[in-house]
């Protein structure tokens, strides 16, 4: 007697899986899916090569000009590659590029992260999409504009901050300010800080948006007020989100040519106020030297141009690590 007859609640037998079956679970078998695999792998494999050759090539002319150098290219406060014998270094550009870029980090993160929050979870639906707009806007703006505007209105205008400053916190030595024009790192700072505002309110706002509805809910429904939802379940949320969203706002920090170089008056000197005019950026000192420099001249920026890659390189890293190590604030477990 069949057995199906005696137990009709008794499961289907497993059938094994056909030979299509298993190339299908081995991996792509209609056309499209192997061009789209194709496609993939290899634009992933591009990426990887271009950043090869571009590493390749900057350590190649960097070598050639360092083993020219009669000074220590770290530690030298002076940039004449082109004299006999040529010396030059990097150490005020790490110094004012470093210090620029943490300005503007610790100006742009806490208001783009508030804007954000404001959007999201404060702003009707019109005034926050109004806001929106408007941060979408100075995202496209480009660097000259900001360069431009830097010079003609934030420069001239900023002695009266300083001269605050100078008078409550110069005591400090870090914020003492000795006249003269404001073209200093801290001018600098502000300017990227309004930069890279963009970048990590417009990440940050979407970043907020996918949080679970469920969770404010269950939070509101236990009597947390708004900010106590947003303090418990927002921002730990969020909180992969925004170091990325910190992490892209700092690349352009890092990388910023032509404002920094329309508004800082560069020197090779580190002072011990960030008020006083001097100091130099990685880009904004190739961009100022790059036209006139002689080959020796251009493997020497190329060769600080190397350091400025290492240092957005460990960035990244960095701020990868502390992303996996906060896997479980990420969208994928809520």
């Amino acid at each position: 007697m069949d057995i199906s007859t005696q137990n009709p609640t008794a499961p289907p037998p497993v059938q094994p899986p056909t030979a299509e079956q298993k190339r299908a679970a081995r991996g792509a078998t209609r056309p499209g899916d192997r061009v789209f695999l194709a496609l993939s792998r290899g634009s992933g494999i591009l990426v990887l090569v271009i950043m090869a050759a571009i590493a390749a090539f900057l350590t190649y002319r960097a070598v050639l000009a360092i083993g020219k150098d009669e000074a220590n290219f770290f530690t030298t406060f002076e940039w004449n590659p082109s004299g006999m014998p040529p010396e030059f270094g990097i150490a005020v550009l790490v110094f004012g590029t470093i210090v620029s870029s943490i300005i503007a980090m610790v100006i742009a993160v806490p208001i783009a992260v508030a804007i954000a929050l404001f959007i999201t979870h404060y702003a009707p639906r019109k005034l926050g999409g109004t806001i929106g707009y408007v941060i979408d806007l100075l995202a496209a703006v480009p660097s000259i504009v900001y360069g431009l505007w830097g010079a003609l209105v934030l420069v001239p205008n900023l002695n009266g901050l300083y001269g605050w400053m100078d008078e409550y916190l110069g005591w400090t030595g870090i914020l003492e300010w000795n006249g003269g024009a404001p073209r200093s790192l801290f001018t600098v700072g502000i300017l990227l800080a309004i930069m890279i505002l963009p970048i990590i309110t417009n990440v940050s706002r979407e970043v907020f948006r996918q949080v679970p509805q469920m969770h404010e809910e269950a939070a509101l429904a236990l009597g947390a007020t708004r900010w106590e939802v947003i303090r418990l379940t927002v921002l730990p949320f969020g909180r992969s989100g925004v170091i990325s969203a910190s992490m892209l706002g700092l690349g352009r920090a890092l990388g910023e040519t032509m404002a920094v170089a329309m508004v800082l008056s560069p020197s090779f000197d580190i002072t011990a106020s960030l008020l006083d005019p001097g100091g130099g950026t990685f880009a904004q000192n190739i961009a100022s030297k790059f036209n006139e420099a002689t080959t020796m001249g251009r493997d020497a920026l190329i060769a600080s141009g190397l350091v400025l890659f290492v240092i957005t390189l460990l960035v990244n890293g960095a701020a990868r690590l502390i992303i996996a190590r906060r896997k479980e604030y990420s969208g994928a477990n809520a």
